[in-house]
């Protein structure tokens, strides 16, 4: 009774799924290395242009750009707050590693776009697709994000490569579930009035499903910023430079003052970044019911030179009138 008892069915592993795990790394690294090197070049060329060009542009014409930018898809407000928020990342001294954190940011979030949004699409068009999917993607967003280091690191190597991939990695399911979720809940009435006008099923999804989407779609894009930002930090580990290896230096010393001005850099870029995506799920109606062009410097440029017409029309107007007159007196 007693051996019943104290019987334990699992001192000893029946399935290692550990072992299996490390036995097909092992078996991709020794026989598919070279797929991923080669995966790894067009990753690497768009981060060295990107950070290349953001590196390379003088600070204050950088913020000036930026505040257009971010005046013309958000608002006036947005766009100080992106100016302030870029003159305090200089005046810490965090703005080489800052460039270098938004590099990585920006490739990582364009490459899960890229990847994220067309399979949303695709899986919220096939019932099948989705109960493939959803496992899978139940075990990217909740698996410890350490653990994608060792596998990452034995295919890809080190460096802000294999960051980019690791951020990718671990922040494209918001983005698929939440364009899954926006297709899906766009009311079935309204997909079944554009096909009784005619619209094919490429126009219905254009047309009607991705613009009544976009505002779960944006929010699915911003949860991707969030989490490429967190995993900055973690994927400083594996020699990816920027902010994170700021934080991480600032933990090995015990330099409070090095891991705040990283962890702050941090902060205010996810700040700035998501107000300015904000501003590309704005509808209409936030624009007050105007269009793109009509906002921003460029709609200020626009009723500017507008304005200018209206002042001297009159004075164009009366040039005609007096050149006939002229001819008959002569």
């Amino acid at each position: 009774m007693h051996d019943i008892l104290t019987w334990n069915p699992f001192a000893n592993p029946v399935l290692p799924v550990g072992d299996w795990v490390a036995d097909f790394v092992r078996w991709l690294v020794t026989n598919y290395r070279f797929v991923f090197q080669a995966m790894k070049a067009p990753i690497d060329t768009v981060l060295s242009g990107v950070e290349y060009g953001l590196r390379s542009c003088p600070p204050m014409i950088f913020i000036a750009l930026v505040f257009l930018f971010a005046w013309q898809v958000a608002r006036l407000r947005v766009a100080i707050f992106v100016a302030v928020a870029f003159i305090l990342i200089g005046l810490i001294g965090a703005w080489p590693e800052a460039m270098t954190t938004l590099a990585i940011i920006i490739t990582s979030v364009v490459v899960c776009c890229v990847v994220g949004i067309p399979v949303g699409i695709l899986i919220a068009q096939n019932d099948l697709l989705q109960d493939i999917l959803r496992p899978v993607l139940d075990f990217l967003q909740t698996i410890p994000s350490f653990v994608y280091l060792v596998p990452i690191v034995m295919l890809f190597g080190i460096g802000n490569v294999a960051g980019v991939v690791v951020t990718i990695i671990y922040a494209v399911s918001p983005l698929i579930r939440l364009t899954n979720l926006g297709i899906r809940q766009v009311r079935h009435d309204l997909v079944e009035a554009s096909n009784a006008f005619g619209a094919s099923r490429w126009q219905s999804l254009v047309k009607v499903q991705l613009p009544l989407a976009r505002p779960t779609i944006m929010a699915g894009i911003s949860q991707t910023i969030m989490l490429s930002l967190s995993m900055s930090v973690i994927a400083s580990m594996i020699s990816v430079t920027g902010l994170g290896q700021m934080v991480l230096r600032g933990i090995g010393r015990l330099d409070i003052a090095l891991a705040t001005t990283g962890g702050l850099g941090i902060v205010l870029i996810a700040m700035v970044v998501d107000r300015i995506s904000n501003g590309f799920g704005q509808s209409s109606r936030d624009r007050l019911h105007k269009s793109w062009i009509e906002a921003g410097p460029i709609g200020a440029i626009r009723r500017l030179f507008a304005h200018t017409r209206a002042l001297y029309a009159p004075v164009r107007v009366a040039k005609k009138v007096e050149q006939p007159q002229g001819g008959q007196s002569m």
